[in-house]
């Protein structure tokens, strides 16, 4: 954990999108669903139509940015990346209202309470733990008050969670965080009247498809796959 910083993505960023189709095969849906789908669980519990400054915190190649152009189509986006590479990807996919810049690593390239919302999606697994309160603090700097912080990462209880992150090839490093711990790093950052949601409970192979409605019923259950939470400033 001494050695460990941020991943860095640099050398899957040409290549992401066929390193993700394999380890995503057991899932029985694709990269393209798996960004899609946060953002409309984040979109429940906002305003689509507002003109809100957003930010994807850890964007790699801009998968899921494309998908909150499509949710938030008034919003003005960012996104932002330890690796220059996948910034250059994400420049490439030309999405309108969006600007990528990189990130040092250690102060982001944002003015104080400067953004309604920051998402993330499975990015805190990949840095080391002693890292998380400083970045926690800087998330929280460029939030205006008020501001909502969603995270999302891999729930550990699950089994084929854990089978899938320890066959992807740049999960190797990854340290899985329980969402006991994702709360207690948000409280320690100081971010007030948080939520947490479970999701992800059935393959979405076609012969689940008619149980997928169901899901929402039972997202406070910590056994879905994935989990997010979402923090208040």
């Amino acid at each position: 954990m001494t050695s460990r910083k941020h991943d860095n993505f640099d050398q899957f960023a040409k290549n992401y999108d066929e390193v993700h189709a394999e380890t995503l095969n057991i899932s029985g849906a694709d990269r393209d669903y798996f960004s899609e789908y946060k953002i409309v669980e984040m979109a429940r519990h906002e305003d689509c139509n507002a003109g809100h400054d957003m930010l994807d915190f850890g964007c790699g190649d801009g998968n899921s940015v494309k998908y909150m152009r499509k949710h938030f189509p008034k919003a003005s986006l960012w996104g932002t990346d330890v690796s220059e590479q996948s910034i250059e990807q994400a420049n490439g996919k030309k999405i309108v209202g969006t600007i990528f810049k990189p990130y040092d690593g250690v102060t982001l390239p944002f003015e104080d309470n400067q953004l309604d919302v920051v998402f993330t999606s499975m990015v805190f697994h990949h840095i080391s733990f002693d890292l998380h309160d400083g970045i926690l603090k800087e998330i929280h700097r460029i939030l205006k008050p008020g501001g909502r912080f969603y995270i999302f990462e891999h729930n550990p209880l699950n089994p084929v969670t854990r089978k899938i992150v320890r066959e992807c090839e740049f999960d190797h490093d990854a340290v899985l965080l329980p969402h006991t711990n994702t709360n207690k790093m948000l409280d320690k950052g100081g971010f007030n009247s948080r939520n947490i949601w479970f999701t992800l409970f059935l393959p979405r192979h076609w012969f689940f498809r008619w149980a997928l409605m169901t899901e929402r019923l039972i997202q406070w259950l910590p056994l879905g796959a994935q989990y997010y939470v979402r923090a208040v400033k």
